[in-house]
């Protein structure tokens, strides 16, 4: 346990992050396209145990923080919801507070 402190999990989860970036390192977006139909089984099946590895430290942290993350999760949906519209946002990369709604900008943090 004396490893598993928030702080060394989150710095491994950065780690394994990095090794997800990896996957796609030097592909372009063009070579890494939705679905990613392209990519052979044995890159996909490297992909997938990176993906693995960033859940599975993203859950120990949160487990050692005590952070409901399905709670965290669902409340951030809805603030995200709140912040950026569906009808006024789809297809666009402003910020959320670019976009003026009937009572006035969205508000809102991160």
């Amino acid at each position: 346990m004396q490893f598993h402190t928030p702080r060394n999990i989150c710095l491994a989860l950065v780690g394994e992050v990095g090794e997800l970036c990896e996957c796609f390192q030097w592909r372009g977006d063009a070579g890494a396209s939705h679905g990613l139909p392209n990519w052979e089984a044995k890159k996909r099946d490297a992909l997938g145990d990176e993906l693995a590895d960033v859940l599975l430290y993203l859950v120990r942290l949160a487990d050692q923080c005590e952070i409901d993350l399905a709670g965290v999760t669902a409340k951030k949906l809805r603030k995200n919801a709140a912040k950026y519209p569906a009808d006024l946002v789809k297809g666009s990369s402003k910020k959320y507070d670019e976009y003026a709604t009937g009572g006035g900008k969205v508000e809102g943090g991160s």
